[in-house]
């Protein structure tokens, strides 16, 4: 489809920012028929949202059929650029709302992921602070990696983050929320499973291949501080669970959630009071422009709940 030479867009409708979120949920999903649940249209009426939305911006956004969904070049651009608009958006709804003294619109919150079985992790405690005080706010809370969670609060993706400190920046605003422990397991099938453990130390696990994250992070810095042998990578905890399980890597895992596993002798910790380190996590926050009454009010309900006193933002 070949661009006009003449801006083609012209004062920016309701329908324009509607088609506009359409393409984000069918990024986002990865395919037409992946968003229909989450827009709650049909698939044809996404393929003719979608060619609505090419033929009002002169561009080829996606290409469908029988190689699958794909994104264009010219499509990625203006997923980027739809990110930022939506973002203004909302951003001017909650400046409207401050303004009428309510607190409605939406909060996005990220956090890093297996939290919920760690029991000094209040935040499910914050969420229902939060719920109480501003009923009218619809809470999106998403699952994402340390590095994807500061990049998005950085660019307003996200309005707040929880994740494992491990660095600092002078844009964000960092509260201390909880500890987390992180010990070294080994899966059923691992050599070390069924040997005694008392004799080791750290340098008898150069002679073991390692799973670490992928992202910088404690898990990262220990790897390399102690020169361990890091053969596989994972992006998440869950898949450094499932390379353990193998029985071919050795791995940190937070002592919470690999409890389960353990109880089912799929996995074994190894050497606890020696293998092991502790992650602090924090909340960040945006330090500019000022945040919204609803993210003040989240991040309220977080150091709350966690036994914290709010501090002036």
């Amino acid at each position: 489809m070949k661009a006009n030479t003449r801006s083609v867009m012209g004062q920016l409708s309701d329908m324009d920012l509607r088609l506009l979120r359409v393409f984000k949920s069918v990024v986002d999903c990865g395919g037409m028929a992946a968003s229909e649940l989450e827009l709650n249209i049909g698939v044809s009426t996404i393929s003719r949202h979608i060619k609505d939305l090419e033929t009002r911006l002169g561009l080829t956004l996606c290409r469908r059929g029988r190689g699958g969904f794909s994104v264009t070049a010219e499509g990625e651009r203006i997923y980027q650029e739809t990110l930022r608009l939506l973002n203004s958006a909302d951003q001017f709804r909650s400046s409207v709302d401050d303004i009428h003294r309510h607190m409605g619109g939406q909060l996005n919150v990220a956090i890093h992921d297996k939290t919920a079985t760690n029991p000094a992790a209040k935040i499910a405690d914050a969420i229902a602070l939060f719920c109480e005080r501003a009923p009218g706010v619809s809470l999106n809370l998403h699952v994402a990696p340390i590095n994807a969670i500061e990049r998005g609060v950085l660019d307003g993706q996200f309005q707040i983050g929880i994740i494992p400190t491990h660095r600092s920046s002078d844009s964000l605003v960092y509260e201390d929320l909880f500890e987390e422990t992180m010990l070294m397991y080994c899966g059923a099938r691992h050599p070390l499973f069924d040997v005694s453990h008392a004799k080791l130390e750290w340098g008898d696990m150069h002679a073991h291949l390692f799973a670490a994250l992928g992202h910088h992070s404690p898990n990262m810095k220990i790897t390399r501080e102690m020169r361990l042998s890091r053969a596989a990578t994972g992006f998440d905890q869950e898949a450094i669970a499932t390379l353990i399980l193998s029985g071919k890597y050795l791995g940190f895992l937070p002592d919470h959630y690999a409890e389960a596993f353990v109880a089912r002798d799929q996995m074994r910790v190894v050497k606890p009071k020696q293998f092991r380190y502790q992650c602090s996590f924090v909340g960040i926050l945006r330090r500019s422009p000022q945040p919204s009454r609803v993210s003040v009010a989240f991040w309220e309900c977080l150091l709350q709940a966690h036994g914290k006193t709010a501090q002036a933002i």
